[in-house]
C-alpha cells in the first residue's frame, strides 16, 4: 500500500454576503491579497493552524491516514488470501486502482470513513459509501 502527498486541488463553492464579499474585495483592492481566491486560501490555512492540535490529536488516535491511501489490485489480493479486511479511516485521498474488481473491495473493505476525496469507478465509489453509511 503506498502512501504518499499529491499536491491536488479540489474545487469548492461556498456562498458569501454581500458584506463579507465587499470586505474581501476591498482587502484585494487595497494590495493584501492577489484575489478573492488568496483571501480564502490563506483565510483556511490561518484557520487550520489555529486548530493544528485537534486535527493532529483526531489524526493519531482516530484515523488511519493522514494523506493518500492507494490500493492496487495486488494489494488487496494479498488482504483476500490472508482472509484480512481493512477498517480504513483517511483524512486525505482514497484511492482504488481502476483493475480493482467490486467483489475483491467487498471482500476486504469491512468499513470505510473518507474525509476528503475518493477516486475509484463509481460502483466502488458507491459501495464504499454505504460502508460510510454504516459505520
Amino acid at each position: 500500500m503506498e502512501e504518499s502527498i499529491i499536491s491536488e486541488l479540489e474545487k469548492v463553492t461556498i456562498n458569501l454576503g454581500a458584506v463579507d464579499l465587499g470586505q474581501i474585495d476591498l482587502l484585494v483592492d487595497e494590495g493584501f491579497y492577489s484575489n478573492r481566491t488568496d483571501f480564502i486560501r490563506q483565510s483556511i490555512r490561518q484557520q487550520l493552524i489555529v486548530h493544528s492540535a485537534e486535527i493532529k490529536q483526531t489524526s493519531t488516535y482516530k484515523y488511519s491516514v493522514l494523506g493518500v491511501s492507494k490500493y492496487s489490485l495486488d494489494d488487496l489480493e494479498v488482504l483476500q488470501k490472508g482472509n484480512k479486511t481493512l477498517e480504513l479511516k483517511v483524512i486525505g485521498t482514497l484511492i482504488i486502482a481502476e483493475n480493482v474488481p467490486l467483489a475483491l473491495v467487498q471482500e476486504t473493505f469491512k468499513s470505510v470513513k473518507v474525509f476528503g476525496i475518493i477516486k475509484a469507478r463509481p460502483d466502488i465509489k458507491n459501495y464504499l459509501q454505504t460502508l460510510r453509511d454504516l459505520s
